[in-house]
């Protein structure tokens, strides 16, 4: 018996050597893979990415450098794209089978299109759970900003460059017109009230050389974002519960006819203003109100190399109330992994950092990009002239997530807004009424949605 038990506790600690054993080097393999997927001095893992040329070169220069403290063996590679033609490049590239790019960074209406043709990874999978760290926290992050990448129930992405349409004020010019400095409080119709005042002659020599207001008025994608922002604080929606248009009715008419009469108050010639031609009048202090995107305010109130202003001077804040809620909109830059990367652990350690709640404190102190997170916009930023610009960015944020104020989400969404570009612009130039432009622009978004 003595000698029977002696065999099998032999066996037993056998049998327990082993399994610690291949416990070990199961654990010391998936090291070694993780190791491998995020690269090894000897044997660094390049990820390639395409963006828009706006900013890639900035990310390059100064954000690669700084990621690349956190993973030194990750070597990034950023190749900017004019903004007109990203979303095509993006998808051919995408779909080719040997696509080239491992991070694809997308604006606010195209995540739906790339999806469609499962050209992403899905960043909550199984798979890429094992990618994520722990403290990543997902729900840390506001909703319409995180919003902008999922698409049919999946989150393929994560915001790296948020943003959304703000109103700058100059208070200079309100000053001396003698009007109430705008407050998050101030209505359409107040506005519209205050408006001639704010048209003056500043220097006294008999000639108008300020305006009320400036911003896009002419024919492009983005300048129907004024209109819906104006529409979606009154009510009213892009689209229905059934995601057919909606916006051709009185709401729809009242926001476009207010779009238009901003021109009454604008500077000479302001119809074919866009975004720069409106920010170079703000920053030369022409016009004592701007709606664009707020990502320009660090370079209308702080840089002296890019504004004439000073940051006492400039107010930032949502756009004016309407009958149910302030005014934003929603134009979120998001990163996302290639469904054909052959690095995508790399590829998500970039965009991970990138939105983390570290990326985010060094993105907008270095670089002033807005960042995405509840707990960064309540924490003391580094900077204090983020101090106004975060208050407004969370105002904004709950806006847009209650008024759903973004562009239409489908494959299709480009097509939609060029539309209603085309319509906007006929009206703007007097060649149809509001009624005519939105019952045209409704009927050929319906074809195009279905």
């Amino acid at each position: 018996m003595k000698q029977l038990f002696g065999a099998v506790s032999s066996l037993s600690r056998r049998a327990l050597m082993v399994s610690a054993s291949a416990a070990v080097i199961a654990t010391m393999t998936g090291m070694v893979a993780q190791a491998e997927g995020l690269g090894t001095p000897d044997k660094p893992v390049e990820v390639r990415m395409i963006a828009n040329e706006a900013f890639a070169n900035q990310w390059q220069t100064l954000m690669v450098p700084e990621f690349n403290k956190h993973y030194p063996n990750v070597k990034v590679t950023i190749d900017g794209v004019p903004y007109v033609e990203l979303l095509a490049k993006s998808m051919l590239d995408a779909t080719g089978p040997s696509p080239t790019y491992d991070i694809i960074i997308a604006d606010d209406p195209w995540v739906p299109q790339l999806a469609s043709v499962g050209a992403l990874l899905d960043l909550r999978s199984e798979e890429v759970k094992g990618w994520t760290s722990e403290d990543f926290d997902w729900d840390d992050f506001n909703v319409a900003p995180l919003a902008a990448s999922e698409w049919d129930g999946v989150q393929y992405g994560v915001p790296v460059r948020s943003n959304m349409l703000m109103m700058f004020v100059n208070k200079s010019l309100y000053e001396k017109a003698g009007v109430p400095v705008p407050t998050p409080k101030l209505t359409w119709n107040e506005f519209l009230e205050q408006a001639p005042k704010l048209v003056q002659d500043t220097n006294g020599d008999g000639k108008v050389d300020a305006w009320a207001i400036d911003t896009y008025f002419v024919r492009e994608p983005l300048t129907p974002t004024i209109w819906q922002t104006i529409m979606n604080s009154n009510g009213g929606s892009l689209l229905d519960e059934n995601g057919k248009p909606a916006f051709n009715n009185e709401i729809g008419v009242a926001a476009l006819e207010t779009h238009k009469k901003l021109l009454e108050f604008a500077p000479t010639g302001a119809i074919s203003h866009g975004f720069s031609e409106s920010l170079q009048a703000f920053r030369q202090g022409m016009v004592a109100t701007h709606i664009n995107w707020g990502s320009v305010f660090k370079g209308s109130a702080i840089d002296a190399a890019t504004t004439t202003l000073t940051p006492e001077q400039v107010g930032i804040q949502v756009l004016p109330m309407g009958s149910k809620s302030a005014g934003a909109h929603r134009g979120i830059w998001s990163g996302a992994v290639s469904a054909k990367s052959e690095n995508p652990e790399a590829a998500w350690a970039v965009l991970q950092w990138l939105s983390s709640k570290e990326g985010e404190k060094w993105h907008s102190a270095n670089l002033g990009v807005f960042p995405a997170r509840k707990s960064t916009l309540a924490a003391e930023p580094s900077e204090p002239w983020l101090v106004p610009v975060f208050d407004a960015l969370q105002q904004a944020y709950d806006a847009a997530g209650e008024g759903k104020m973004w562009r239409i989400r489908h494959p299709r969404s480009d097509a939609a807004q060029q539309v209603l570009a085309d319509e906007h612009s006929r009206f703007i130039a007097g060649q149809v009424s509001a009624e005519e432009a939105l019952n045209v622009a409704a009927e050929k978004i319906e074809k195009i949605l279905k």
